[in-house]
């Protein structure tokens, strides 16, 4: 069968991608999804597909929910991690390269899952989040344990301007000896975006240096807002 979703990550632009990466900290991905599919991923949120449930008042996380899929993933989910790690390797793997760090990372996302659970970080960490009017995400970083990759993607689910109004995706990179810098973007339905798991390598007077940035989400004004979260190392 074909696997229509490696063919959409193949067809992405990855010079641009990578480009605006490096300059910005995170990149918008063309269409990962298909209206139909991501109303189906959407209706998975009311279904026995997860391992926990996240309300985020309750952890001062923000305002909203959030579920960890359980395994294994619906196909759209597992065929897209599957899919983009190998394009998002070569990306991580400079930048620790910048930084003079090892990279740990093999070739296959399957191998470096284990590497993960070897380590002790068994949890899945695919997720739907949604949010509804008032909601929010506090800024944040998705570390899960000492193994992690560089970088992650979310999908919006829902449709900018019709589903809901608001709920801007944020990053707030804190730069060497500078003041912040902030940026917000709009992703539209089934586009993903790839951005900084934890920090970045930038110039510096000092050759490279990390900078660590944080994500969230503004406030949803009207609607719900649903997306899909893929982070390519598992939980502790």
């Amino acid at each position: 069968m074909t696997d229509v979703w490696a063919h959409r990550v193949a067809d992405a632009d990855w010079h641009a991608i990578t480009a605006d990466v490096d300059d910005h900290g995170g990149a918008l991905l063309p269409p990962l999804l298909t209206p139909s599919e991501a109303a189906e991923l959407r209706a998975e949120y009311d279904r026995d597909r997860f391992r926990s449930t996240v309300d985020m008042a309750r952890y001062r996380f923000g305002s909203g929910e959030y579920r960890y899929f359980a395994t294994p993933y619906p196909e759209p989910v597992e065929r897209l991690k599957q899919a983009l790690y190998p394009r998002l390797l070569p990306i991580a793997r400079d930048w620790w390269t910048r930084l003079g760090r090892p990279s740990p990372w093999p070739d296959h996302l399957d191998d470096w899952l284990a590497a993960c659970h070897a380590a002790g970080q068994t949890k899945s960490t695919a997720i739907l989040l949604k949010y509804g009017p008032g909601d929010w995400n506090a800024l944040h970083r998705d570390l899960y344990g000492d193994l992690l990759f560089p970088l992650q993607v979310v999908i919006n689910l829902s449709e900018p301007g019709v589903d809901h109004t608001g709920g801007e995706f944020l990053l707030l990179e804190q730069r060497p000896r500078a003041q912040s810098r902030g940026s917000s973007f709009t992703i539209p339905q089934g586009h993903g975006f790839v951005f900084t798991t934890r920090e970045r390598p930038v110039r510096s007077s000092r050759g490279w240096s990390a900078a660590p940035v944080r994500h969230g989400v503004s406030t949803v004004r009207s609607g719900l807002r649903l997306t899909l979260g893929l982070v390519f190392h598992d939980a502790a």
